[in-house]
């Protein structure tokens, strides 16, 4: 087996980094101590091998990936603020849905209906469906730039930044340092601004086999064919991560890693800290699981404890 690639998400003051076995969730807290919560993984294709085949895994990774995201959200919250409760398993469902339904409101349902208003005056299906994607991928990018100008998003988007680093840092086998991993680069490939990017992408290219359906078919479709472009894009975005790719996968990142220059802000030493602190912490675990892959392990920082 080959080395485990490493990811993880930007929380409120703080990071999330997911490994083999294990993940961490680090949050600097008002007073400015680090506080982390490990937990063990327990993936969906551990239960039923039949996930792990190419596509499919893709698509069980994008739910797995969102629940996690949502519960170190959670975590994250309640540790910085002044009264550390989280929300229930049923609030917890609720946000989700509720993440969904704008979700497909503003990337599925939208995009169909600003359609209607020109698809009349292009012949060809191609061409509409081109158009429908630049849709998606223009109302993405305004949302980006929109919630950038929030103070608050500022401050994810440096731990984002953070993140990424110490990933980088990681994967070049360097210590993990505070001074190391500053010098890297706040952009990387597996990046879930990167995988968005290529999912709308991809549901053009899919759709395109659909013709020109109306409306409502038109959203029926796209809802249905979702875990198909999901997979798809796992697969592509897994590729654009390795070192060795074809350049063609590496093309196919280039705007998602463009954009990251607006998903990902510069962060402070004290930021790097907590990203050191939750990729320690996992490597450490993973480190001492009997069925791990090759972990490289470093000493902890006394600047992160």
């Amino acid at each position: 087996m080959g080395k485990f690639s490493y990811g993880g998400q930007a929380v409120i003051e703080g990071v999330m980094m997911r490994g083999q076995y294990h993940s961490a969730v680090a949050v600097r807290k008002a007073d400015q101590t680090i506080t982390v919560l490990e937990e063990d993984l327990k993936p969906w294709s551990d239960r039923f091998p039949i996930l792990k085949k190419p596509i499919l895994r893709g698509a069980v990774a994008l739910v797995e990936s969102m629940i996690m995201g949502l519960r170190s959200l959670n975590y994250s919250a309640s540790q910085f603020g002044e009264e550390e409760e989280q929300l229930t398993t049923k609030e917890l469902v609720l946000t989700m849905g509720f993440a969904l339904v704008v979700t497909v409101a503003l990337f599925i349902v939208l995009p169909a209906f600003l359609l209607r208003f020109v698809q009349s005056h292009i012949a060809s299906n191609v061409l509409v469906n081109l158009v429908e994607g630049l849709i998606k991928v223009s109302i993405f990018v305004i949302y980006i730039v929109a919630i950038s100008w929030m103070d608050d998003i500022k401050r994810v988007f440096a731990y984002h930044g953070a993140e990424h680093k110490t990933i980088n840092c990681y994967e070049a086998g360097e210590e993990l340092t505070p001074d190391n991993v500053a010098k890297h680069s706040r952009v990387h490939a597996r990046c879930g601004t990167n995988f968005l990017l290529i999912v709308l992408f991809t549901s053009v290219f899919v759709f395109s086999f659909f013709g020109r359906p109306p409306f409502v078919q038109r959203i029926l479709i796209h809802l249905a064919i979702m875990p198909i472009v999901a997979g798809l894009s796992y697969e592509l975005i897994r590729k654009a991560g390795q070192k060795d790719c074809h350049p063609i996968f590496k093309w196919a990142a280039k705007p998602g890693m463009l954009l990251q220059n607006l998903t990902t802000i510069e962060p402070d030493r004290h930021m790097i800290e907590v990203a050191i602190k939750a990729l320690e912490t996992v490597l450490d675990k993973d480190a001492g699981h009997p069925e791990t892959t090759k972990v490289v392990s470093f000493p902890s920082s006394d600047s992160t404890a």
